[in-house]
């Protein structure tokens, strides 16, 4: 490189290149972050302290029949207030988000994930979990073809998928092959055990689902 043409890529005045890209990188990075920390000004103190504005009220759920009095968080999701604060532990809490269908549990008798519902969307609703399927100790079809068929493995995932297929028979009775499959897609089993659950909800449906 020729001098005349370091000198021009310098200046005299020390400005380069790779100064200036230098202080253009410089102030992409501080446009990115600074807006935040200068438009929460005041307020960056209730942005770090979320718990401000989460309330709780008394609320009524109906849950397998019977009206329960309870005292939530705004926050608070169907699955936590069903296991921790009614004691319906036979719904399970899986992945949070609704991906795996653990937490199925029927709201006016349509399947739903009471991981991603709120307690306090849930009033005036009626929420049956699988403690409220057997009526007199007697198994509902769907729970006693799940038992005779091998339903299930390790059974975490067994009470949302028997939730899900009695939501599926209240609604078709009697489903194809397909439609089983179809209908039970929102529920996971990690232990793979499809083809039995997929012939339990059959089974079941021969005998009257619900």
């Amino acid at each position: 490189m020729s001098k005349s043409h370091q000198k021009d890529s310098g200046g005299d005045n020390g400005f380069s290149r790779r100064s200036f890209l230098k202080g253009v990188g410089t102030g992409v990075i501080s446009t990115a972050v600074l807006p935040g920390v200068v438009s929460a000004g005041k307020y960056a103190e209730k942005i770090q302290s979320p718990q401000e504005w989460v309330t709780s009220d008394a609320i009524t759920l109906n849950v397998n029949g019977e009206n329960r009095r309870v005292t939530v968080e705004s926050r608070a999701t169907l699955v936590s207030v069903l296991r921790n604060e009614l004691n319906l532990t036979g719904t399970k809490n899986g992945c949070g988000t609704g991906e795996c269908g653990a937490c199925t549990v029927l709201i006016d008798g349509e399947p739903a994930y009471s991981c991603l519902t709120l307690a306090m969307d849930a009033v005036g609703r009626k929420i049956v979990t699988i403690e409220g399927l057997a009526e007199n100790g007697q198994l509902s079809p769907v729970q006693q073809a799940f038992l005779e068929y091998d339903g299930y493995q390790c059974g975490y995932c067994t009470p949302g998928q028997i939730m899900a297929a009695e939501g599926l028979l209240a609604k078709n009775p009697n489903p194809s092959t397909e439609e089983i499959k179809r209908g039970m897609s929102g529920n996971l089993c990690r232990c793979a055990a499809y083809q039995h659950i997929f012939i339990s909800v059959a089974e079941a449906a021969k005998k009257g689902g619900r």
